[in-house]
């Protein structure tokens, strides 16, 4: 039986949250950091690109000094309209810090789902919600991610977004630090993955394509990556 996203509702934060990702936040915040170097202010430009045929595509525009993102948009079109679309940015030390490619489809499906992409972009360092918190754990909080409208584009933007230590990006068992992650990103090695691909045009997240490998009460088409783009230096 099909379902839409739009009944999944409050439930969708916890089952997504849980999933293995490798994505854990630290609820503590370092210090900012200090000297010259730590100070630059840079502007980050990633170019979003098409995953899994969506159709999708779009800008990001991040600014970053020391550990936290001081303004963020993202304009996108060619999405799922009036559907939720989670969106992250990614990074991982020992990630490729790139946009996947079907070289990743190890099922041999002809798509890439989000966990197959993880050697490319990395685990997720930053949820870039609408409201409330930015934490990897909050990657799928439905009710707090952008929804296209009904031509499939949106526009968001947020200020003041605090990197956070997160566990499974690399450097030590424990995770990378709020400032090691954030130096990284400024250097131009994140990338952002937004999700949410209709398949079928039917104008809703259903099974057709299947389960999330996420979680099996997902749909894959809720959880499928559908743009991408890195974060670089312009």
């Amino acid at each position: 039986m099909k379902k839409s996203m739009k009944i999944l509702g409050a439930t969708a934060l916890v089952l997504f949250a849980t999933a293995s990702i490798g994505a854990t936040a630290a609820s503590a915040h370092t210090d900012a950091p200090r000297g010259k170097g730590a100070e630059k202010t840079v502007t980050l430009t990633a170019n979003l690109e098409q995953l899994n045929g969506s159709g999708a595509s779009g800008k990001a525009t991040a600014i970053v000094r020391n550990q936290k993102i001081s303004h963020i948009e993202v304009h996108a079109k060619g999405l799922t309209p009036n559907a939720p679309h989670a969106q992250h940015i990614h990074y991982g030390q020992q990630a490729l810090n790139e946009c996947p490619t079907l070289a990743l489809d190890t099922d041999g499906n002809g798509r890439i789902n989000t966990v197959e992409g993880l050697p490319a972009y990395g685990p997720v360092v930053v949820s870039l919600t609408t409201t409330g918190d930015t934490l990897p754990s909050s990657v799928l909080a439905v009710d707090r991610y952008p929804v296209a409208d009904k031509t499939g584009m949106f526009h968001y933007s947020r200020d003041n977004i605090e990197f956070t230590a997160v566990a499974g990006t690399g450097y030590t068992a424990a995770g990378g630090t709020a400032k090691q992650i954030a130096d990284s990103v400024r250097a131009g090695e994140g990338v952002v993955v937004i999700h949410g691909v209709d398949y079928n045009r039917n104008g809703i997240y259903d099974f057709t394509a299947g389960k999330s490998e996420l979680n099996p009460a997902f749909p894959s088409e809720a959880t499928d990556p559908a743009a991408c783009g890195v974060l670089e230096l312009k």
